[in-house]
């Protein structure tokens, strides 16, 4: 994507009165075009492949597909194409199943109009983006999962996280660290940044930092990463 470009996006709500409010909070904003809006899950699967959007917006419950089975089209057919799911659910199960699906970010509909408008920037350029509330589901999962794993399977893991624990001070600065901590415990860059009394700014400069010393293109890799080495606890 030409970065000097406008962000392409579609919009795929079942409610008009969102998807205008959508509209809006982006027409208000530098750098966006939106391009279409579409009122099922079909529809944008069609929208998708006729305009060929940079992103995405995407709701889950949605008449004829639903925002999952959309996404897994859209993904299949047009890989370039980012999908930031927009949803008013945060349990683990459609979290998981939108991922898996391929969605590049999940936020819920109550975020902050400029927490969107930065995540669809993220995703735009290739950075996965999680509402932090969704983060600390997926992470309390991996933690479940990981412990009801058979010892077998669960040494065998424990090895190969032993051989990776190395010192995190070979790798991260301290401040880095006390981000990464956290980030682990699901806190917002602005959330860390009142906490370190630093700007919203610095921090996800750290965070970007961070993501590239482990090699990870998100946050909850980067918690994980962190967690198989021993640097946090979840």
């Amino acid at each position: 994507m030409n970065l000097q470009s406008p962000i392409r996006v579609v919009l795929a709500d079942d409610h008009t009165l969102f998807r205008q409010g959508l509209r809006r909070i982006f027409e208000l904003e530098n750098g966006f075009s939106i391009l279409g809006e579409a009122t099922d899950g079909s529809q944008v699967v069609s929208l998708a492949g006729e305009l060929q959007p940079d992103v995405v917006i995407m709701d889950i419950n949605m008449p004829e597909k639903n925002g999952v089975e959309a996404t897994k089209h859209i993904k299949d057919m047009y890989p370039g194409i980012k999908v930031l799911i927009l949803s008013i659910h945060d349990d683990e199960a459609y979290i998981f199943e939108t991922i898996r699906a391929g969605a590049n970010g999940y936020l819920l509909k109550d975020v902050e109009s400029e927490v969107l408008v930065e995540a669809v920037r993220q995703v735009a350029n290739g950075t996965a983006f999680i509402h932090p509330q969704v983060t600390m589901k997926l992470l309390t999962e991996f933690k479940r999962l990981s412990h009801g794993m058979t010892n077998g399977t669960a040494a065998a893991e424990e090895t190969a996280a032993a051989v990776q624990r190395d010192s995190w001070q070979d790798l991260l600065t301290q401040r880095e660290m006390e981000i990464l901590r956290l980030m682990a415990e699901g806190k917002s860059n602005r959330t860390i940044g009142e906490t370190l009394f630093i700007s919203e700014k610095t921090v996800k400069n750290h965070v970007s930092s961070i993501l590239g010393k482990l090699g990870v293109d998100d946050r909850t890799q980067a918690v994980i990463t962190a967690a198989r080495r021993g640097w946090v606890r979840l």
